[in-house]
């Protein structure tokens, strides 16, 4: 038996915050998206790299305030364009612990993305 990398569903609330976090500032690729008809909330999939994410506004999917760690090979690189794109609701920083470099940004729903680089 072989078991896979999970997707995390996260709970959202405006498809355009999410559009302008996800894909603007955090530069994921939206690969789909679903409505069981045109006034039926969002699901969708945006993808970086190998980091799959569903965004859901279904209000069983999942409870805002959720953490994600996410593993990172070059944290400066993604902090200096995170840097650079100048979105105006989050200046995130890297902070050194003891079991890695941490680049945390929250979204507009209250999901903590924490980037990590292992030391």
């Amino acid at each position: 038996m072989h078991l896979s990398n999970a997707i995390p569903i996260l709970r959202i609330f405006s498809v355009d915050k999410a559009h302008e976090f996800y894909i603007d500032f955090l530069g994921f690729s939206k690969d789909w998206e679903h409505r069981f008809d045109p006034t039926a909330p969002l699901y969708m999939q945006v993808q970086r790299g190998e980091l799959v994410l569903h965004l859901s506004e279904h209000h069983g999917d999942a409870t805002p305030g959720a953490a994600l760690l996410i593993p990172v090979d070059d944290i400066a690189a993604l902090h200096a364009e995170l840097r650079a794109r100048n979105y105006p609701y989050a200046r995130p920083g890297i902070r050194d612990e003891e079991w890695g470099r941490i680049l945390e940004v929250a979204d507009p729903f209250g999901n903590k993305l924490r980037f990590w680089q292992r030391n």
